[in-house]
């Protein structure tokens, strides 16, 4: 049992070590082993482990939202189609992601850096240089890190530190039954355009350069995340970085509640659908779980839903759009011609069980 907001909850099929083979078994697993073994934390930390970021409370109310994330080469990235500088771009933008998620904007920048001997400075330059370009479009800067030789590749590790207004802060634990599911855009782009990747399909100037640069250089949504946090209307957020499968069922768990999709409600471009017929990919897999979306994922009230369409319609020329809704209960289920069937987790994970 884990303590959330004060209640005792279970983790649904958490099995944190196979104690025999002494294997993690899940990626969600080691979060919650961490965080049950972390304990409380400071009367600062107004929300640690579990969301997007850390939120640390101050005075004139604005808070401190803290963030890190870890790419590890031919993990999160391949440097035989990923070029430097898209791949500096991108180690930024999925940490500026988790900020405007909650709410905030960026502010700071730590960045450190594995590199193995024998890398040219060339590929660290513009490593730099995108890296720092897309800090800086969000208004971020960078004021320090650590560099260290790798044996292994190159690994880059971001730590982004923002504040929003404490009245704004948008969490993942925060939902209510009867929420409606909302997301930002289209989802899949980014996993096929890795799929499209790996058979060697990345020719820049060819037909399908807006699936690969939502695989190496995606845009975090800075600017909606910001009207949808002022809003009032949003009762939790998050990004989509592991599917939004697995993305929903972390805000169901927080939330303590249980989610139903509608299949033929997941916004897909035609562009996708175009590549998932080239490559005979079902293109509803790569919508739920193909990761790396970085869209925003929300819940609202019924009776809000078409006041917050009509503000985002307004204020940002965007549109969203509704996939499901929440209830009573646990897990992620998808409802489609094929009747209903259970897709919590089924997203991204870095360890898989056996």
């Amino acid at each position: 049992m884990l303590a959330v907001n004060g209640k005792e909850r279970a983790v649904p099929g958490c099995r944190w070590l196979n104690r025999r083979n002494k294997m993690v078994q899940s990626e969600k697993a080691v979060i919650a082993m961490i965080r049950e073994m972390s304990g409380a934390g400071s009367e600062q930390v107004l929300t640690g482990i579990g969301d997007d970021c850390a939120v640390i409370g101050r005075d004139g109310g604005v808070v401190e939202l803290i963030t890190t994330d870890t790419l590890v080469e031919n993990v999160h990235f391949d440097l035989s189609w990923h070029g430097p500088a898209l791949l500096g771009r991108k180690a930024a933008a999925v940490n500026i992601s988790d900020v405007a998620a909650m709410g905030g904007k960026p502010l700071y920048c730590l960045l450190s850096l594995a590199l193995p001997v024998g890398l040219a400075d060339s590929w660290a330059e513009q490593f730099i240089g995108g890296f720092l370009a897309r800090l800086n479009e969000h208004g971020g800067c960078l004021i320090g890190g650590d560099t260290v030789k790798s044996e292994k590749g190159v690994v880059i590790s971001v730590t982004v530190i923002g504040e929003a207004a404490a009245s704004e802060v948008l969490l993942r634990s925060t939902a209510r039954a009867g929420d409606l599911v909302v997301v930002s855009g289209s989802l899949g782009e980014a996993a096929a355009g890795l799929e499209l990747c790996r058979r060697g399909e990345q020719e820049m100037d060819g037909s399908w350069q807006q699936l690969l640069m939502a695989h190496l250089d995606p845009s975090p949504e800075t600017e909606l995340a910001r009207v949808l946090a002022a809003s009032g209307l949003v009762s939790a957020m998050m990004d989509i970085s592991d599917g939004l499968a697995t993305d929903l069922a972390h805000l169901c768990a927080e939330s303590g509640l249980a989610a139903e999709v509608e299949g033929d409600a997941v916004p897909v471009s035609a562009m996708l659908l175009e590549a998932a017929a080239s490559l005979s990919v079902e293109p509803l897999t790569w919508a739920l779980s193909g990761g790396e979306d970085y869209r925003l994922l929300l819940t609202v009230a019924a009776a809000d839903a078409a006041e917050l369409q009509r503000l985002v319609q307004k204020q940002t020329g965007r549109e969203l759009f509704q996939v499901g809704r929440l209830q009573e209960g646990n897990g992620v289920v998808l409802i489609d011609g094929d009747g209903q069937r259970d897709i919590t987790y089924q997203g991204y994970d870095h360890f898989s069980c056996p």
